[in-house]
């Protein structure tokens, strides 16, 4: 058994190394076109039915939930596509003038049958199968074909659920927090002592460059969030998308106050250039508490990516003794910059701007305050959902057998009350 794993150990390494949607998306292509055409070849009449695997190529996706969605409006375009060049083999064959009317007349009738942003899919699907439709007679087996293609690819995800994307968004998540921590450290440790400002504001670009860096973790939560959707592996899937989500949103906001933060030291070393920008009592409390606060945000990560309850207790226990002492530091801060405030009147606004920065920090992770959005956002989901399908939800609530007063009706009242 030893030996076996030693063997395999490069191909997991590989297999965990390579899961990312673009692997999975070329492998599944691969797999449901080749599962297309076998089929194909033994219920098309003729000998090579290579529109099948085309249409699956086109169909199938990478999560269940775009295949669901997207699925049927790919399946429309490329069979648009298809009758298109249909009647078009049939009626002039392939000429360079019939290309260019096949392709006008494709986009055309893409409109009209609302493919939406797969209209550029009729056009192309109308070419390549006119390309290899020029004989009437075996023409109106491309249709079958199509459909064998369609088929293929829908029930693909279907039967073959996709793979949940949250472990890989909850890594981009904590790496962010990591990122953002390193820069409270060098912000801290700089601004304990003389930092030339042309040192903030380098601080403060890198603070800017976080909102790159939150773009691809949101990239990288959407597709988790459509991975946990429809998905039969999946129970919860709402509560998963929403920790995910509003755990996103938080870090999102404390690198905004921090970029902010960055901007108050930029200009605050600008105006007491050479001199430092604290006292050194003061100077050590901002250090050690943007430490601290560094500290929470990485523990902060790590709850709303932890989906195991005991874990999750965990980290919350640690957050929120993090928080504490950071409040602690937080008012021997004040303290001390009011004292610097009253000894320079003309620089009370800056300091009064930190504290404040460094307070909406503290806020936004505050376990009590991320309960109440959490439930804020379950609400607003269940209602959006009440008022979209509400005899789905009302079957489903009679389904469950709850009592009356705790189903809601389609307005989110309670039932049974006036």
């Amino acid at each position: 058994m030893h030996v076996v794993r030693q063997m395999t150990a490069p191909a997991v390494r590989f297999v965990k190394q390579h899961r990312d949607p673009l692997t999975v998306q070329t492998v599944r292509s691969a797999a449901a076109a080749t599962l297309a055409y076998v089929i194909a070849v033994r219920l098309s009449p003729e000998a090579a039915p290579l529109t099948a695997p085309l249409t699956a190529l086109l169909v199938v996706q990478v999560t269940l939930y775009s295949t669901l969605t997207t699925g049927l409006r790919r399946v429309n375009s490329v069979v648009t596509g298809v009758v298109l060049a249909i009647l078009f083999s049939l009626l002039v064959g392939l000429t360079w003038w019939s290309l260019g009317l096949l392709i006008l007349a494709a986009l055309v009738t893409g409109h009209l049958v609302r493919a939406g942003e797969f209209v550029p899919e009729v056009a192309i699907s109308a070419m390549l199968v006119l390309g290899v439709t020029t004989h009437g007679d075996t023409a109106w087996a491309r249709i079958v074909e199509t459909l064998i293609g369609a088929f293929v690819g829908m029930g693909f995800n279907l039967l073959l659920a996709p793979p949940v994307w949250v472990e890989e968004a909850g890594e981009s998540i904590e790496e962010l927090a990591r990122r953002v921590r390193q820069l409270m450290l060098r912000i801290g440790e700089e601004a304990a002592g003389r930092p030339p400002a042309a040192r903030a504001a380098a601080r403060l670009h890198e603070a800017r460059r976080l909102d790159h860096d939150i773009s691809e973790v949101d990239a990288d939560l959407r597709q988790a969030e459509e991975s946990l959707r429809l998905n039969p592996r999946v129970r919860e899937g709402l509560l998963h998308r929403v920790v995910l989500r509003t755990g996103l949103d938080t870090l999102e906001i404390c690198t905004v106050v921090l970029r902010v933060l960055a901007r108050t030291l930029t200009d605050l070393a600008k105006e007491r250039e050479p001199e430092r920008l604290f006292s050194e009592e003061t100077g050590q409390a901002f250090e050690q508490l943007l430490a601290e606060i560094a500290d929470a945000v990485v523990s902060f990560a790590v709850l709303v990516t932890t989906s195991v309850s005991a874990n999750a207790e965990s980290a919350e226990e640690r957050l929120a003794s993090q928080l504490r002492q950071a409040a602690g530091t937080r008012d021997r801060l004040a303290e001390l910059l009011y004292e610097e405030a009253r000894r320079d009147p003309k620089r009370w606004q800056l300091l009064g701007a930190l504290l404040t920065e460094v307070n909406r920090i503290l806020d936004e992770m505050d376990t009590e305050h991320r309960t109440r959005r959490l439930f804020e956002e379950l609400d607003r989901h269940s209602r959006e959902q009440r008022e979209r399908l509400p005899r789905l939800t009302r079957m489903r609530d009679r389904l469950s057998g709850l009592p009356a007063r705790f189903r809601r009706d389609r307005d989110g009242k309670p039932a049974g009350r006036g």
